[in-house]
């Protein structure tokens, strides 16, 4: 009865043990990918990609340094493949081209890997900067016809800013309509530059931001 009651005990701080093993996250060496971009797709932007594995299974391709938002979660940019083959083409293997894709979250204790849904957020024109559990940057509407100062937080599908800034030049380079805006703390607020327009600061008041208004100097 006495033995019994040990293998249980033993079962019991093994199961235990292996429940509370944290997964094991890593990435994989730095590959050159070729991506093509353009309305003719005739400009070559190459582009630094890696694996990301979860306990040696490979889960996504990701492009960049990730951003830790917490001491559990951290963020990266997703790349992924896509086939490029046309119906009728005589091919029995896909043809593969390199995309730039959205963000994912990642959870360090469990090891889920979810992508972001960041509002107007698009892959090709825009550039992202985060700031503890905030990301900045300029979307383009749904249409591609108008450009928006957007401020996200995880957690939060509202966006805590978003800004008409007029009408999106849809320019054929990556990142060509806004440059990635600028973070500063203590007040926290952050910096959008748009191509061809003015500059605008906003003040990000927790789930809410406006904008900086400078007081002009008394004569």
């Amino acid at each position: 009865m006495r033995g019994k009651q040990m293998l249980v005990a033993v079962c019991f701080l093994a199961g235990t043990a292996t429940a509370a093993a944290p997964p094991n996250i890593a990435f994989g060496k730095w590959l050159a990918a070729e991506w093509r971009v353009g309305a003719a797709e005739q400009t070559t932007v190459m582009l630094k990609v890696r694996a990301l594995y979860v306990n040696g299974r490979l889960r996504e391709y990701t492009l960049g340094e990730p951003h830790s938002v917490t001491d559990r979660l951290f963020v990266v940019r997703r790349a992924y493949r896509l086939n490029d083959l046309l119906p009728g083409e005589k091919s029995t293997l896909p043809r593969w081209r390199w995309q730039r894709g959205g963000w994912l979250l990642v959870n360090r204790a469990t090891g889920n890997v979810a992508e972001l849904r960041l509002p107007e957020f698009d892959a090709y024109h825009s550039a992202a900067s985060w700031f503890r559990d905030y990301v900045a940057y300029c979307g383009v509407s749904e249409n591609g016809g108008k450009l928006f100062a957007v401020v996200a937080q995880l957690g939060r599908k509202k966006a805590v800013l978003r800004k008409e800034l007029g009408l999106a030049r849809s320019g054929e380079l990556p990142d060509s309509e806004c440059s990635p805006p600028e973070w500063q703390r203590a007040p926290v607020r952050v910096l959008f530059e748009p191509t061809g327009g003015e500059k605008l600061m906003f003040e990000v008041r927790g789930h809410e931001a406006g904008p900086v208004i400078e007081e002009e100097d008394e004569p």
